[in-house]
């Protein structure tokens, strides 16, 4: 018995009862299907980032068809099936490594402009309107405060003890009133 073999099988052991029995098909594989599985681990592993392994990009594979969380077709084949996982997973290693990537760009891009000192002005002057705006409105200056605070709808409400119609009609207030002054609406 091969060592991945053996590995598998610790692990068929260690989950206990798995639906479909994917359990009792991997321990039956035969030694030439678990070697393929290892050599399909190892070409989807090869260029993934962070750097997973094979051997954990397989028995992660394993890991999620035995917690049932990766349903196994009727009519397909164990190890297509497994090799479906890995794929899935792989793509999934690949989108997170471009989300994190375009994250890092909007932070760089962020804080390039946030020592562009002519924006800075800009918004300052913004700001400014938005307050002389809504001066008189108190549930919208404590929106506004809250949302400069980072807060929440939720949040916002019990801190500043608004209630969730007062809140909403606070907001769509200042939002209509800012698009009537021609100021930008981009709060969420």
């Amino acid at each position: 018995m091969t060592e991945t073999a053996h590995r598998l099988k610790h692990l068929t052991a260690r989950l206990g009862p798995v639906p479909r029995d994917v359990g009792a098909a991997l321990a039956a594989l035969p030694d030439d299907e678990l070697l393929r599985l290892r050599a399909i681990a190892r070409l989807r592993a090869r260029s993934l980032p962070g750097g997973v392994s094979w051997s954990d990009l397989l028995h992660e594979a394993v890991a999620r068809a035995m917690a049932g969380t990766r349903p196994w077709p009727p009519g397909v084949p164990l190890v297509a099936f497994l090799a479906g996982i890995m794929r899935s997973l792989c793509d999934e290693q690949w989108r997170r490594r471009r989300r994190e990537e375009a994250l890092s760009s909007l932070d760089a891009e962020g804080a390039r402009q946030a020592h562009d000192p002519e924006r800075a002005y800009a918004a300052a002057e913004a700001l400014g309107a938005i307050h002389r705006l809504f001066a008189s409105d108190e549930a919208a200056t404590k929106v506004i405060t809250g949302l400069m605070a980072g807060l929440d709808a939720g949040q916002i409400r019990s801190h500043y003890g608004l209630g969730a119609v007062e809140y909403d009609t606070a907001r769509r207030r200042m939002r209509r009133a800012m698009l009537r002054h021609g100021l930008a609406w981009s709060w969420p």
